[in-house]
Protein backbone atom coordinates (compact mmCIF):
# COMPACT_ATOMS: atom_id res chain seq x y z
CA UNK A 1 0.00 0.00 0.00
CA UNK A 2 1.56 3.68 -0.91
CA UNK A 3 2.35 5.99 1.80
CA UNK A 4 0.46 9.34 1.92
CA UNK A 5 0.82 12.07 0.26
CA UNK A 6 0.76 15.59 1.81
CA UNK A 7 1.52 18.59 -0.76
CA UNK A 8 0.04 18.89 -4.21
CA UNK A 9 1.60 21.24 -7.85
CA UNK A 10 0.18 21.09 -11.33
CA UNK A 11 3.23 21.47 -14.00
CA UNK A 12 2.01 23.44 -17.14
CA UNK A 13 3.93 22.46 -19.96
CA UNK A 14 3.67 22.36 -23.65
CA UNK A 15 1.87 18.92 -24.03
CA UNK A 16 0.03 19.42 -21.40
CA UNK A 17 -0.71 19.82 -17.48
CA UNK A 18 1.05 17.11 -15.28
CA UNK A 19 -0.30 16.53 -11.42
CA UNK A 20 2.13 15.80 -8.91
CA UNK A 21 1.36 14.97 -5.66
CA UNK A 22 4.16 14.95 -3.50
CA UNK A 23 5.77 13.12 -0.05
CA UNK A 24 6.86 15.78 1.77
CA UNK A 25 6.86 13.79 5.53
CA UNK A 26 8.96 10.99 3.92
CA UNK A 27 11.44 13.66 1.79
CA UNK A 28 11.36 17.16 3.63
CA UNK A 29 14.42 18.70 1.98
CA UNK A 30 13.63 17.32 -1.82
CA UNK A 31 10.17 18.44 -1.49
CA UNK A 32 10.93 22.44 0.05
CA UNK A 33 13.50 22.73 -2.59
CA UNK A 34 11.42 21.63 -5.06
CA UNK A 35 8.56 24.11 -3.79
CA UNK A 36 10.48 27.02 -2.93
CA UNK A 37 12.17 26.73 -6.75
CA UNK A 38 8.81 26.57 -8.29
CA UNK A 39 7.52 29.95 -6.17
CA UNK A 40 10.44 31.72 -7.61
CA UNK A 41 9.19 30.81 -10.72
CA UNK A 42 13.10 28.60 -11.55
CA UNK A 43 11.48 26.22 -13.59
CA UNK A 44 9.53 28.85 -15.79
CA UNK A 45 10.76 28.16 -19.50
CA UNK A 46 13.00 25.70 -18.63
CA UNK A 47 13.28 22.32 -21.45
CA UNK A 48 13.18 18.69 -21.19
CA UNK A 49 16.50 18.33 -22.44
CA UNK A 50 16.79 14.63 -21.96
CA UNK A 51 14.47 11.71 -23.31
CA UNK A 52 15.03 8.42 -22.84
CA UNK A 53 11.96 6.37 -24.27
CA UNK A 54 10.48 3.71 -21.74
CA UNK A 55 12.41 4.40 -18.87
CA UNK A 56 12.66 8.82 -18.21
CA UNK A 57 12.38 12.23 -18.81
CA UNK A 58 14.53 14.66 -17.31
CA UNK A 59 14.63 18.54 -16.61
CA UNK A 60 15.29 20.90 -14.11
CA UNK A 61 18.28 22.81 -15.87
CA UNK A 62 18.26 26.48 -16.52
CA UNK A 63 20.96 25.91 -19.23
CA UNK A 64 19.21 23.40 -21.19
CA UNK A 65 22.63 21.27 -21.35
CA UNK A 66 21.99 18.89 -18.45
CA UNK A 67 25.29 19.92 -16.72
CA UNK A 68 23.35 22.87 -14.75
CA UNK A 69 20.91 23.49 -11.72
CA UNK A 70 21.19 25.41 -8.41
CA UNK A 71 19.28 24.24 -5.46
CA UNK A 72 17.53 26.55 -2.98
CA UNK A 73 19.77 25.75 -0.09
CA UNK A 74 22.60 27.18 -1.97
CA UNK A 75 24.61 23.52 -2.42
CA UNK A 76 24.12 20.28 -3.57
CA UNK A 77 21.94 18.86 -0.56
CA UNK A 78 21.99 15.06 0.84
CA UNK A 79 19.61 12.46 -0.42
CA UNK A 80 16.48 10.93 1.02
CA UNK A 81 16.16 7.41 0.65
CA UNK A 82 12.67 5.87 1.98
CA UNK A 83 12.54 2.21 2.17
CA UNK A 84 8.94 2.29 1.36
CA UNK A 85 9.03 4.19 -1.45
CA UNK A 86 10.03 2.26 -4.89
CA UNK A 87 10.25 3.04 -8.08
CA UNK A 88 7.67 0.21 -8.57
CA UNK A 89 5.47 2.09 -11.62
CA UNK A 90 5.47 4.41 -14.12
CA UNK A 91 4.92 8.33 -12.91
CA UNK A 92 7.08 8.83 -10.25
CA UNK A 93 9.17 11.93 -9.94
CA UNK A 94 12.54 11.95 -8.33
CA UNK A 95 15.54 13.96 -7.89
CA UNK A 96 18.64 13.91 -10.58
CA UNK A 97 22.41 14.29 -9.70
CA UNK A 98 25.86 13.95 -11.40
CA UNK A 99 26.04 10.02 -10.16
CA UNK A 100 27.49 10.99 -6.76
CA UNK A 101 25.91 10.60 -3.37
CA UNK A 102 23.95 13.37 -1.93
CA UNK A 103 24.10 15.54 -5.32
CA UNK A 104 20.96 16.92 -5.73
CA UNK A 105 20.18 20.43 -6.98
CA UNK A 106 17.59 21.54 -9.35
CA UNK A 107 16.92 18.73 -11.41
CA UNK A 108 14.41 16.15 -11.38
CA UNK A 109 13.07 13.45 -13.93
CA UNK A 110 10.10 11.29 -14.27
CA UNK A 111 10.05 7.78 -14.48
CA UNK A 112 8.09 6.08 -17.89
CA UNK A 113 8.41 2.55 -16.51
CA UNK A 114 9.32 0.34 -13.67
CA UNK A 115 13.11 0.86 -13.03
CA UNK A 116 14.18 -1.22 -9.54
CA UNK A 117 17.33 -0.08 -10.55
CA UNK A 118 17.02 2.79 -9.47
CA UNK A 119 15.97 2.33 -5.85
CA UNK A 120 18.97 3.63 -3.17
CA UNK A 121 20.29 6.10 -5.65
CA UNK A 122 17.94 8.79 -6.21
CA UNK A 123 15.50 10.25 -4.12
CA UNK A 124 11.90 9.65 -4.61
CA UNK A 125 9.26 12.68 -3.57
CA UNK A 126 6.44 12.42 -5.51
CA UNK A 127 3.82 10.77 -8.51
CA UNK A 128 2.18 11.93 -11.23
CA UNK A 129 -1.42 11.60 -10.87
CA UNK A 130 -4.48 10.61 -12.70
CA UNK A 131 -4.41 10.75 -16.62
CA UNK A 132 -1.75 13.36 -16.68
CA UNK A 133 0.73 10.62 -16.72
CA UNK A 134 -0.37 10.14 -20.56
CA UNK A 135 0.88 13.80 -21.00
CA UNK A 136 4.44 12.47 -19.26
CA UNK A 137 4.24 9.50 -21.92
CA UNK A 138 3.46 11.79 -24.96
CA UNK A 139 6.74 13.47 -23.80
CA UNK A 140 8.70 10.30 -23.94
CA UNK A 141 7.37 9.37 -27.47
CA UNK A 142 8.96 12.64 -29.14
CA UNK A 143 11.52 12.26 -31.66
CA UNK A 144 15.34 12.60 -30.57
CA UNK A 145 18.76 12.42 -32.03
CA UNK A 146 21.90 10.54 -30.73
CA UNK A 147 22.37 12.12 -27.56
CA UNK A 148 19.16 11.39 -26.06
CA UNK A 149 17.98 15.07 -26.84
CA UNK A 150 14.75 15.76 -28.22
CA UNK A 151 14.68 17.68 -31.57
CA UNK A 152 11.70 19.84 -30.75
CA UNK A 153 11.74 19.80 -26.73
CA UNK A 154 8.97 20.51 -24.59
CA UNK A 155 8.98 23.19 -22.26
CA UNK A 156 7.86 23.97 -18.69
CA UNK A 157 5.53 27.41 -18.86
CA UNK A 158 4.96 27.72 -15.19
CA UNK A 159 4.09 25.58 -12.13
CA UNK A 160 1.23 25.80 -9.70
CA UNK A 161 1.42 25.76 -5.99
CA UNK A 162 -2.29 23.97 -4.96
CA UNK A 163 -1.13 22.31 -1.53
CA UNK A 164 1.81 23.94 0.13
CA UNK A 165 2.95 22.14 2.94
CA UNK A 166 5.66 24.52 3.54
CA UNK A 167 4.09 28.09 4.44
CA UNK A 168 7.10 28.81 6.46
CA UNK A 169 8.83 29.25 3.19
CA UNK A 170 10.09 32.57 1.46
CA UNK A 171 11.39 33.10 -1.09
CA UNK A 172 13.54 35.47 -2.49
CA UNK A 173 12.16 36.28 -5.41
CA UNK A 174 8.40 35.68 -6.77
CA UNK A 175 7.83 34.12 -9.49
CA UNK A 176 5.95 37.78 -10.92
CA UNK A 177 8.80 39.29 -10.10
CA UNK A 178 11.01 37.62 -11.92
CA UNK A 179 8.88 37.54 -15.34
CA UNK A 180 8.78 41.53 -14.69
CA UNK A 181 12.77 41.95 -14.34
CA UNK A 182 12.73 39.48 -17.56
CA UNK A 183 10.26 41.95 -19.14
CA UNK A 184 12.29 45.04 -18.07
CA UNK A 185 15.42 43.23 -19.52
CA UNK A 186 13.73 42.59 -23.17
CA UNK A 187 12.47 45.87 -23.63
CA UNK A 188 15.67 47.43 -22.74
CA UNK A 189 17.60 44.82 -24.84
CA UNK A 190 15.08 45.51 -27.83
CA UNK A 191 15.31 50.04 -27.05
CA UNK A 192 18.86 49.26 -27.58
CA UNK A 193 19.07 47.41 -30.49
CA UNK A 194 16.71 50.21 -31.95
CA UNK A 195 19.10 52.93 -31.01
CA UNK A 196 22.29 50.92 -32.75
CA UNK A 197 19.91 50.49 -35.72
CA UNK A 198 18.94 54.20 -35.95
CA UNK A 199 22.31 55.37 -35.24
CA UNK A 200 23.89 53.34 -38.14
CA UNK A 201 21.50 53.83 -40.49
CA UNK A 202 22.02 56.18 -43.31
CA UNK A 203 19.86 59.07 -44.41
CA UNK A 204 18.96 59.85 -47.64
CA UNK A 205 19.11 63.19 -48.45
CA UNK A 206 16.95 63.30 -51.91
CA UNK A 207 13.86 61.69 -50.00
CA UNK A 208 11.44 65.19 -49.22
CA UNK A 209 12.36 65.48 -45.74
CA UNK A 210 12.15 68.55 -43.25
CA UNK A 211 14.53 70.33 -41.63
CA UNK A 212 14.45 69.04 -38.18
CA UNK A 213 14.63 65.05 -39.50
CA UNK A 214 18.36 66.30 -40.04
CA UNK A 215 19.01 67.02 -36.17
CA UNK A 216 20.88 70.48 -36.87
CA UNK A 217 24.11 68.51 -38.69
CA UNK A 218 23.50 70.20 -42.51
CA UNK A 219 21.90 73.81 -42.53
CA UNK A 220 19.68 74.06 -45.77
CA UNK A 221 19.03 77.43 -47.18
CA UNK A 222 15.98 78.83 -47.22
CA UNK A 223 14.04 77.82 -50.15
CA UNK A 224 13.08 81.96 -52.37
CA UNK A 225 9.93 81.91 -54.18
CA UNK A 226 9.73 84.24 -57.26
CA UNK A 227 6.47 86.10 -57.87
CA UNK A 228 4.86 87.65 -60.95
CA UNK A 229 5.08 91.11 -60.62
CA UNK A 230 1.09 92.37 -60.99
CA UNK A 231 1.05 95.65 -63.25
CA UNK A 232 -2.23 97.89 -63.88
CA UNK A 233 -0.89 99.50 -67.07
CA UNK A 234 -4.33 102.14 -66.62
CA UNK A 235 -2.88 102.89 -63.22
CA UNK A 236 0.33 103.44 -64.00
CA UNK A 237 2.17 106.22 -66.29
CA UNK A 238 4.07 104.31 -68.32
CA UNK A 239 1.78 101.12 -70.18
CA UNK A 240 4.85 99.66 -72.03
CA UNK A 241 6.32 98.39 -68.66
CA UNK A 242 4.25 95.36 -68.01
CA UNK A 243 4.64 92.34 -70.08
CA UNK A 244 0.85 91.04 -69.70
CA UNK A 245 -1.79 92.03 -72.41
CA UNK A 246 -4.98 93.06 -70.80
CA UNK A 247 -7.86 93.09 -72.53
CA UNK A 248 -9.19 96.19 -74.49
CA UNK A 249 -12.37 96.69 -72.78
CA UNK A 250 -10.15 97.09 -69.20
CA UNK A 251 -7.99 99.44 -71.27
CA UNK A 252 -10.25 101.79 -72.17
CA UNK A 253 -10.00 104.16 -75.19
CA UNK A 254 -6.00 104.48 -76.14
CA UNK A 255 -4.72 108.19 -74.93
CA UNK A 256 -3.34 110.05 -77.56
CA UNK A 257 -0.81 112.30 -77.33
CA UNK A 258 -0.78 116.26 -78.29
CA UNK A 259 0.62 115.90 -81.49
CA UNK A 260 -1.89 112.81 -82.81
CA UNK A 261 -4.96 115.58 -81.44
CA UNK A 262 -3.13 118.35 -83.17
CA UNK A 263 -3.32 116.07 -86.34
CA UNK A 264 -7.02 114.62 -86.17
CA UNK A 265 -8.57 117.74 -84.96
CA UNK A 266 -8.59 119.54 -88.70
CA UNK A 267 -9.65 116.43 -89.76
CA UNK A 268 -12.78 116.07 -87.27
CA UNK A 269 -13.73 120.14 -88.08
CA UNK A 270 -13.87 119.30 -91.77
CA UNK A 271 -15.77 116.46 -91.22
CA UNK A 272 -18.13 118.33 -88.46
CA UNK A 273 -17.59 121.82 -88.42
CA UNK A 274 -19.18 122.79 -85.00
CA UNK A 275 -21.70 125.37 -85.40
CA UNK A 276 -19.38 128.01 -83.54
CA UNK A 277 -15.79 127.18 -85.26
CA UNK A 278 -15.17 126.10 -81.38
CA UNK A 279 -12.31 123.07 -80.74
CA UNK A 280 -13.37 120.49 -78.59
CA UNK A 281 -12.47 121.39 -75.20
CA UNK A 282 -10.83 118.55 -72.86
CA UNK A 283 -14.09 118.29 -70.50
CA UNK A 284 -15.49 116.66 -73.36
CA UNK A 285 -12.73 114.05 -73.75
CA UNK A 286 -12.82 113.14 -70.35
CA UNK A 287 -17.11 112.93 -70.40
CA UNK A 288 -17.23 110.51 -73.25
CA UNK A 289 -14.17 107.99 -71.59
CA UNK A 290 -16.66 107.93 -68.34
CA UNK A 291 -19.46 107.07 -71.04
CA UNK A 292 -17.15 103.94 -72.28
CA UNK A 293 -16.20 103.06 -68.62
CA UNK A 294 -19.91 102.81 -67.47
CA UNK A 295 -21.09 101.00 -70.49
CA UNK A 296 -18.18 98.16 -70.16
CA UNK A 297 -19.34 98.20 -66.05
CA UNK A 298 -23.05 97.95 -66.91
CA UNK A 299 -22.49 95.30 -69.04
CA UNK A 300 -19.68 93.12 -66.88
CA UNK A 301 -22.96 93.58 -64.29
CA UNK A 302 -25.76 92.33 -66.33
CA UNK A 303 -23.26 89.27 -67.46
CA UNK A 304 -22.35 89.05 -63.50
CA UNK A 305 -25.83 89.04 -62.22
CA UNK A 306 -27.19 86.82 -65.31
CA UNK A 307 -24.32 83.49 -64.44
CA UNK A 308 -25.18 84.34 -60.46
CA UNK A 309 -29.10 83.88 -61.53
CA UNK A 310 -28.50 80.78 -63.65
CA UNK A 311 -26.16 79.18 -60.38
CA UNK A 312 -29.09 80.18 -57.97
CA UNK A 313 -31.56 78.31 -60.23
CA UNK A 314 -28.80 75.08 -60.15
CA UNK A 315 -28.33 74.71 -56.47
CA UNK A 316 -32.60 75.58 -56.19
CA UNK A 317 -33.02 72.31 -58.11
CA UNK A 318 -29.95 70.55 -56.10
CA UNK A 319 -31.63 71.09 -53.15
CA UNK A 320 -34.78 70.12 -54.10
CA UNK A 321 -34.13 66.70 -55.35
CA UNK A 322 -32.11 65.86 -51.88
CA UNK A 323 -35.10 67.27 -50.24
CA UNK A 324 -36.81 64.49 -52.07
CA UNK A 325 -34.63 61.31 -51.46
CA UNK A 326 -34.27 62.40 -48.18
CA UNK A 327 -38.16 61.81 -47.88
CA UNK A 328 -38.06 58.73 -49.44
CA UNK A 329 -35.38 57.10 -47.44
CA UNK A 330 -36.98 58.12 -43.96
CA UNK A 331 -40.57 57.42 -45.18
CA UNK A 332 -41.40 60.83 -44.31
CA UNK A 333 -44.89 62.67 -46.31
CA UNK A 334 -44.37 63.47 -49.78
CA UNK A 335 -44.08 67.00 -51.39
CA UNK A 336 -47.51 68.50 -51.96
CA UNK A 337 -47.13 68.08 -56.19
CA UNK A 338 -47.00 64.19 -55.26
CA UNK A 339 -49.62 64.21 -53.06
CA UNK A 340 -51.88 65.68 -55.05
CA UNK A 341 -50.73 63.61 -58.32
CA UNK A 342 -51.48 60.43 -55.64
CA UNK A 343 -55.11 61.77 -54.83
CA UNK A 344 -55.61 62.10 -58.64
CA UNK A 345 -55.25 58.86 -59.31
CA UNK A 346 -58.71 56.97 -59.41
CA UNK A 347 -59.39 53.53 -57.74
CA UNK A 348 -59.29 50.74 -59.91
CA UNK A 349 -62.17 48.37 -59.90
CA UNK A 350 -60.82 45.73 -57.76
CA UNK A 351 -60.34 48.08 -54.80
CA UNK A 352 -63.61 49.33 -54.90
CA UNK A 353 -65.03 45.87 -54.85
CA UNK A 354 -62.66 44.76 -51.68
CA UNK A 355 -63.84 47.74 -50.17
CA UNK A 356 -67.65 46.80 -50.65
CA UNK A 357 -66.96 43.45 -49.21
CA UNK A 358 -64.19 44.96 -46.63
CA UNK A 359 -66.77 46.10 -44.32
CA UNK A 360 -68.71 42.91 -43.83
CA UNK A 361 -65.96 40.55 -43.50
CA UNK A 362 -64.37 42.92 -40.48
CA UNK A 363 -61.17 43.79 -42.77
CA UNK A 364 -61.84 47.14 -41.37
CA UNK A 365 -58.72 47.94 -38.63
CA UNK A 366 -58.67 50.14 -36.25
CA UNK A 367 -55.56 51.85 -35.36
CA UNK A 368 -51.91 50.62 -36.69
CA UNK A 369 -53.31 46.97 -37.62
CA UNK A 370 -55.00 45.94 -34.48
CA UNK A 371 -58.39 45.63 -33.73
CA UNK A 372 -60.15 46.82 -31.15
CA UNK A 373 -60.90 44.55 -28.30
CA UNK A 374 -64.59 45.91 -27.74
CA UNK A 375 -65.71 44.15 -31.09
CA UNK A 376 -64.23 41.08 -30.43
CA UNK A 377 -66.09 40.98 -26.57
CA UNK A 378 -69.15 41.65 -28.82
CA UNK A 379 -68.84 38.96 -31.14
CA UNK A 380 -67.84 36.14 -28.30
CA UNK A 381 -71.36 37.02 -26.43
CA UNK A 382 -73.32 37.19 -29.94
CA UNK A 383 -71.85 33.66 -30.46
CA UNK A 384 -72.51 32.71 -26.77
CA UNK A 385 -75.99 33.98 -26.82
CA UNK A 386 -76.28 31.93 -30.04
CA UNK A 387 -75.58 28.51 -28.37
CA UNK A 388 -78.02 29.28 -25.51
CA UNK A 389 -80.52 30.21 -27.71
CA UNK A 390 -80.07 26.89 -29.81
CA UNK A 391 -80.46 25.06 -26.34
CA UNK A 392 -83.27 26.43 -25.54
CA UNK A 393 -85.35 25.88 -28.90
CA UNK A 394 -83.43 21.92 -28.37
CA UNK A 395 -85.24 21.57 -24.90
CA UNK A 396 -88.17 23.27 -26.11
CA UNK A 397 -88.46 20.95 -29.49
CA UNK A 398 -88.10 17.63 -26.98
CA UNK A 399 -90.93 18.65 -24.64
CA UNK A 400 -93.36 19.13 -27.59
CA UNK A 401 -92.52 16.03 -29.22
CA UNK A 402 -92.88 14.03 -25.33
CA UNK A 403 -96.45 15.41 -25.80
CA UNK A 404 -97.30 14.92 -29.15
CA UNK A 405 -96.49 11.16 -28.63
CA UNK A 406 -97.57 8.74 -26.46
CA UNK A 407 -95.33 5.79 -24.90
CA UNK A 408 -96.65 3.20 -27.35
CA UNK A 409 -95.27 5.33 -30.10
CA UNK A 410 -98.25 6.09 -32.19
CA UNK A 411 -99.13 9.75 -32.71
CA UNK A 412 -101.84 11.46 -30.65
CA UNK A 413 -104.64 12.88 -32.62
CA UNK A 414 -104.19 16.39 -33.10
CA UNK A 415 -100.87 16.09 -33.36
CA UNK A 416 -98.68 17.24 -36.54
CA UNK A 417 -96.37 15.63 -39.54
CA UNK A 418 -93.05 16.88 -38.74
CA UNK A 419 -92.49 17.16 -42.60
CA UNK A 420 -88.81 17.25 -44.19
CA UNK A 421 -85.96 18.52 -41.74
CA UNK A 422 -84.69 21.38 -43.86
CA UNK A 423 -80.77 22.28 -43.03
CA UNK A 424 -80.58 25.60 -41.99
CA UNK A 425 -76.21 25.47 -41.64
CA UNK A 426 -77.60 26.21 -37.92
CA UNK A 427 -77.81 22.58 -36.55
CA UNK A 428 -74.53 22.52 -35.32
CA UNK A 429 -74.99 24.65 -32.33
CA UNK A 430 -77.15 22.13 -31.38
CA UNK A 431 -75.16 18.74 -31.36
CA UNK A 432 -74.05 16.86 -28.43
CA UNK A 433 -71.12 14.75 -28.49
CA UNK A 434 -72.48 11.36 -26.96
CA UNK A 435 -71.13 7.75 -26.45
CA UNK A 436 -73.13 4.47 -25.60
CA UNK A 437 -72.57 3.27 -22.08
CA UNK A 438 -70.54 0.32 -21.51
CA UNK A 439 -72.33 -2.74 -19.79
CA UNK A 440 -69.27 -4.51 -19.16
CA UNK A 441 -68.81 -6.89 -22.47
CA UNK A 442 -66.08 -5.23 -24.20
CA UNK A 443 -63.60 -5.53 -21.10
CA UNK A 444 -65.01 -9.37 -20.77
CA UNK A 445 -63.98 -9.56 -24.13
CA UNK A 446 -60.46 -8.26 -23.67
CA UNK A 447 -59.94 -9.97 -20.44
CA UNK A 448 -60.84 -13.45 -22.27
CA UNK A 449 -59.10 -12.62 -25.64
CA UNK A 450 -55.57 -11.18 -24.41
CA UNK A 451 -53.27 -12.18 -21.79
CA UNK A 452 -51.68 -10.07 -19.30
CA UNK A 453 -47.90 -11.31 -17.77
CA UNK A 454 -46.88 -9.77 -14.91
CA UNK A 455 -43.70 -11.13 -14.05
CA UNK A 456 -44.33 -10.06 -10.11
CA UNK A 457 -47.57 -12.14 -9.96
CA UNK A 458 -45.35 -15.05 -12.01
CA UNK A 459 -42.87 -15.44 -9.04
CA UNK A 460 -45.51 -15.36 -6.35
CA UNK A 461 -47.43 -17.55 -8.15
CA UNK A 462 -44.10 -20.12 -8.07
CA UNK A 463 -43.89 -19.17 -4.41
CA UNK A 464 -46.56 -20.43 -3.79
CA UNK A 465 -46.34 -23.73 -5.30
CA UNK A 466 -43.63 -24.06 -3.61
CA UNK A 467 -44.39 -23.34 -0.51
CA UNK A 468 -47.67 -26.05 -1.00
CA UNK A 469 -45.30 -28.29 -2.44
CA UNK A 470 -43.01 -28.30 0.62
CA UNK A 471 -46.16 -29.01 2.68
CA UNK A 472 -47.08 -31.53 0.97
CA UNK A 473 -43.95 -33.13 1.63
CA UNK A 474 -43.69 -32.58 4.77
CA UNK A 475 -47.08 -33.96 5.75
CA UNK A 476 -45.90 -37.50 3.37
CA UNK A 477 -42.99 -37.36 5.77
CA UNK A 478 -44.99 -36.88 9.15
CA UNK A 479 -48.06 -39.68 7.83
CA UNK A 480 -45.37 -42.24 7.46
CA UNK A 481 -45.20 -44.75 10.32
CA UNK A 482 -42.12 -45.24 12.35
CA UNK A 483 -40.37 -49.05 12.63
CA UNK A 484 -39.70 -50.40 15.47
CA UNK A 485 -36.51 -50.32 16.99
Amino acid sequence: MALPTNGRVVIDTTAGEIDIELWSKETPKACRNFIALALEGYYDGVIFHRIVPGFLVQTGDKTGTGGGGESFYGEPFEDEVHPRLRFAHRGLVAMANDGTKNSNDSQFFITLDRADELHGKHTLFGRVMGDTVYNVMKIGEMEIDANERPVYPPKIKSITIVDNPFPDIIPRITAAEKRAQQRARENAQREREDAERRRGAKKDVKLLSFGGDQDGEEETEPVSFKKKKIARPDLIENPNATAIPMPDALLGPPKRSKEQSREHAPEKESSQPPPKHEKPSKSNKSEGVEKDIKKIRETHAKEKASGSDARRAEIEQVENEIRKLTRKREGGEDSDEEAARKKAKTKSYLEEELAKYSKGRGLQKKGKGRKDEGDVLAALNSFRGLLQSNSRLETMDAEEGDRVVDGGGEAVPGGEDPGIEVDDDRGFFGHVLQFPKDDGEESRKAERDYEVIDPRQRGARAKEEEKERKQTAMKQKNGRPRGRR
